[in-house]
């Protein structure tokens, strides 16, 4: 039976996690370096977390416009509430769809409650493709707008841990 992580351990873990997994052939071993662990230790907690629902999964961040992907759109519609999980789920799933979630809205300026994001490499295709895809789904008489990124945000995941300096703070 492999020992757990210690308390200073665990937040070191949880900081290096943050930062993303290491860009090398074995990710865990570095990180169990950098803990003063052994990967198994790793592997277990990391086990345990998922399990408690800490995170539900492992992804990866793609730069899409470095492989260029530089039509990038969000499809934001107007769901009834009655209908916004059954939507949710088709749109989820449906090709071409990296994204979708549901958002408040903001009234009376922001009407928008379903947000798909889509990937492409030229706009007319990415609206054709939205287009077909409202059709299809039955969706096209919903309020809706396709809002295209005019930048790019760094993307990172979720955060978890106090910063370092405030590990101790509250003992």
């Amino acid at each position: 039976m492999i020992a757990s992580l210690d308390h200073a351990q665990l937040l070191d873990l949880r900081q290096c996690l943050e930062r993303g997994l290491p860009r090398v052939s074995r990710p865990y071993e570095q990180l169990a370096e950098e803990i003063g662990a052994h990967p198994h230790q790793v592997l277990q907690q990391m086990r345990q977390w998922q399990e408690q629902g800490l995170f539900r999964r492992v992804g990866l961040v793609l730069n899409h416009r470095a492989l260029g992907f530089v039509a990038n759109a969000m499809l934001v519609l107007d769901v009834p509430d009655a209908l916004i999980d059954e939507v949710g789920q088709r749109l989820g799933c449906a090709p071409g769809i990296s994204l979708c979630y549901q958002r408040p809205r903001r009234l009376p300026h922001w009407r928008y409650n379903l947000f798909c994001m889509v990937h492409g490499r030229e706009r007319q295709a990415v609206q054709a493709q939205i287009q077909v895809l409202l059709e299809q789904q039955l969706l096209s008489d919903l309020p809706h707008q396709l809002l295209f990124s005019t930048r790019m945000f760094k993307q990172c995941g979720g955060r978890f841990a106090p910063p370092p300096s405030q590990a101790w703070a509250h003992g």
